[in-house]
């Protein structure tokens, strides 16, 4: 089964502060450096080593072929990855806090340049039964998930960032398996408790899969029928920019390779704390073999 992950490429700066900056305040940062990232990038990242065949479709500018570079060594096909010399690569500015809790401004570029012909002649080259994740940083979400489950595909999608375009898209009827927080969940269901979330979305999209993240409280998962729930890992907190990404790829690259729910659960439970212990985004994500070798607790 092949994966395709249509979605952002960015170039992340990111800033570490004593705060986040405020309305009007003007602040030095302690460091600064540059990472790889974008919601798309980071999670076929986390597909490819949580041992997914993985293909990346998307778009950067000339000096986003790094971008590129990065997703090949991490062993993610580029063959659909674009560059566009005239236009700028997608990149984020991140505020990193002491406590490792994170704010970020995107500018999309080249991932806002996602067009229909685009969309149409990466789709055409998978098979029904093959799984496509998505997430909202690229123009023509909706016609890319519709063409999507129209080739046949298994549609995944993490609605981050949530916006009222994606609340309202008639596209989300098509989606298997949605990945997302509490925030998340609550625009989509006009919900706040984990379970009522589930209960609704299911209520709104008949045969979806819900995977529910929920911070220090773990994941919960209702495909309708049943649940599971899975906690934390005891480990230090030093940025939290790639947790979802790092959990949505590993979530679908296990269920991918047939494993229960129960176990995709713990590895990408464990996954996505490995991540958090680590500084960036990509940099952070660690490998199947970290996540199943690596002896870190469960939270209580």
């Amino acid at each position: 089964m092949k994966i395709l992950s249509l979605g952002s490429l960015n170039l992340d700066h990111v800033y570490a502060v004593d705060h986040f900056v405020r309305a009007g305040e003007t602040i030095a940062s302690t460091k600064m450096e540059n990472f790889c990232g974008g919601k798309g990038l980071n999670q076929s990242i986390a597909l490819s080593r949580g041992g997914a065949q993985v293909f990346h479709a998307g778009r950067v500018g000339a000096d986003g072929e790094v971008l590129r570079e990065r997703l090949a060594q991490s062993g993610v096909d580029t063959a659909y990855t674009v560059v566009d010399p005239t236009v700028p690569t997608g990149h984020a500015i991140i505020q990193v806090e002491p406590k490792g809790q994170n704010c970020i401004i995107i500018f999309g570029g080249a991932n806002q340049t996602i067009d229909p012909p685009f969309i149409d002649d990466v789709v055409s080259q998978f098979e029904q039964g093959d799984i496509a994740l998505f997430q909202n940083e690229i123009s023509n979400l909706d016609y890319a998930i519709e063409r999507a489950a129209k080739q046949g595909m298994q549609v995944a999608l993490n609605p981050s960032p949530i916006n009222e375009a994606l609340r309202n898209s008639p596209s989300l009827k098509y989606v298997k398996w949605f990945i997302l927080n509490e925030i998340e969940g609550y625009e989509l269901s006009g919900e706040k408790e984990p379970q009522a979330i589930c209960e609704a979305l299911h209520k709104k999209y008949p045969g979806s899969i819900v995977v529910l993240t929920l911070g220090k409280q773990g994941v919960l998962y209702s495909d309708g029928t049943t649940t599971a729930r899975h906690g934390i890992y005891n480990v230090p907190v030093v940025d939290t920019t790639a947790a979802g990404d790092t959990f949505a790829g590993f979530f679908l690259a296990c269920t991918a390779r047939g494993l229960s729910v129960e176990r995709t659960l713990e590895l990408a439970s464990k996954a996505s704390s490995l991540a958090v212990s680590r500084p960036g985004a990509s940099d952070s994500i660690p490998t199947i073999e970290e996540v199943e070798t690596t002896d870190i607790q469960r939270a209580e």
